[in-house]
């Protein structure tokens, strides 16, 4: 009990000394003061930040956390310092104060979180000047949300804008705007208006003009931040590109080893190739998330294809070996194929066919000539010469089924000279590719490193002009 009295004698003492206490300002005789209605009828207000330092980048989350000293300023002809009061060029006001007169609604459009600086008290100061402008300052940790884009990862520029604006006042009520001197401020460790992260370098511009947002149905005014992430990429080219550039040039190496020595040259392929599927992995693991395959990633896909591309050249190389030594058929056994002369073809068997039906017909008008009938022929028989009548048709008949099956003959001989030139070309490219004759391998140490220097200027050209077009 005596705890709670000592307790309310405390606070009537505090309250009576606040009550008491003179007032470092005034308002304006004949003017009924009211907070909140805004001073004039267009009420221009300041913003001014001073950035201690950026707490860090989340690129997960894509928020930029940084502790600023936030100042707005603005100028209300209703309230008059103290003259008597002053110290220097303005009097500090307290936070009962605060409460008794009008304060810009201010809103941070992209603003997650906000927290207020507190040590013994919250860091803060409320400033009247000579001239009724009110300075308000306060100390705080903000939290930006930033949407970002990591295609270009890690080439990537992110640009985040923030916006000081009012939603309560459209733009013909309140202006916001940058202070024309000293709008951004910065410790002296700070840099010339960049900040160092490990992975970023952090740069802040302001919008000199004042810019305008659209919330509901109206227009609102803004103090325009631009905060721009350059990424750092000499880290990413020693530990990603480089070491990737020496696997696919490494992989080059297998062309020179002699094709027998499989455990050697299959060792060197196979390990690049795992290798960099490994490394592939990590930077996806490693890496924000993007709706599209990232520059990096890109990178990695293409060597790792090139060092794939070297490991089926060597499976066509090992092929040809093995046709070349083992799976080569003997010409003895296609020896009535080879042995075929090369002029009897489908035209020469069509011309065969039409000499034989030219033959019976002539044999057939020689005949009649003679005087005999079309349908008789001389039959010898018993121990002399007589003649027997036979169908005309049916040497007809025979006469086509010859022609007929000399077609089909041709057809078959035709098909076969087909195969026949397809397997010697195939035969030739095996040996071509395969043997110690084979120069599959030399053409190979030439293609690859030029491919690779084709493709590796194509990327750079078209990444770094699309990085710069987002750093402008």
């Amino acid at each position: 009990m005596r705890k709670y009295l000592v307790s309310l004698v405390c606070f009537l003492e505090l309250w009576l000394t606040a009550s008491t206490a003179p007032l470092n300002y005034q308002f304006l005789q004949d003017v009924e003061y009211d907070k909140n209605v805004k001073p004039g009828t267009l009420t221009d207000v300041s913003v001014s930040l001073y950035i201690n330092r950026i707490s860090g980048v989340d690129e997960n989350k894509e928020e930029i956390s940084f502790d600023v000293f936030l100042q707005i300023t603005w100028e209300d002809l209703r309230v008059q310092p103290i003259m008597a009061n002053m110290v220097g060029e303005f009097v500090d006001l307290t936070k009962a104060d605060r409460d008794m007169i009008w304060v810009p609604d201010l809103y941070i459009r992209q603003l997650r979180e906000m927290k207020m600086l507190t040590l013994f008290e919250e860091i803060s100061s409320l400033r009247l000047y000579e001239n009724s402008t009110i300075s308000l300052s306060i100390g705080a940790t903000i939290i930006i949300k930033c949407d970002m884009d990591f295609v270009l990862y890690p080439l990537d520029v992110q640009r985040c804008p923030v916006d000081f604006s009012s939603y309560k006042y459209p733009v013909k009520d309140l202006r916001f705007r940058w202070r024309t001197e000293n709008a951004l401020s910065f410790p002296k460790d700070f840099g010339n208006g960049f900040f160092r992260l490990p992975k970023y370098v952090v740069s802040f511009y302001t919008e000199q003009e004042s810019q305008i947002v659209n919330y509901s149905d109206d227009n609102h005014s803004s103090a325009r931040l631009e905060i721009t992430l350059s990424r750092e990429v000499k880290s990413y080219l020693l530990e990603n590109y480089l070491p990737s550039t020496l696997f696919v040039s490494i992989s080059w190496g297998s062309f020179v080893v002699v094709p027998e020595i499989v455990p050697g040259r299959m060792v060197l392929l196979v390990t690049t190739l795992l290798s960099l599927i490994t490394m592939f992995d990590t930077v996806r693991n490693n890496s924000p998330d993007a709706l599209e395959l990232k520059c990096l990633e890109v990178w990695l896909i293409s060597c790792t294809l090139f060092v794939f591309f070297a490991l089926m050249e060597y499976f066509i190389v090992l092929f040809g070996i093995r046709y070349d030594k083992h799976w080569r058929v003997s010409k003895s056994h296609h020896h009535h194929l080879s042995s075929m002369p090369p002029s009897i073809t489908l035209q020469s068997a069509v011309t065969l066919a039409q000499s034989t039906m030219d033959t019976s017909i002539n044999s057939a008008s020689f005949q009649r000539e003679n005087g005999l009938e079309p349908s008789a022929a001389l039959k010898v028989s018993g121990g002399g010469n007589k003649i027997q009548p036979q169908d005309h048709s049916k040497a007809t008949s025979a006469s086509l089924s010859n022609i007929q099956d000399s077609v089909q003959n041709a057809q078959k001989v035709s098909s076969v000279m087909t195969r026949k030139r397809f397997r010697n070309v195939a035969d030739v490219a095996l040996m071509y590719a395969g043997s110690q004759r084979g120069r599959l391998d030399q053409l190979s140490l030439i293609i690859f490193p030029v491919s690779f220097l084709i493709f590796t200027i194509s990327y750079w050209t078209m990444y770094l002009t699309e990085s710069k077009k987002n750093f402008k």
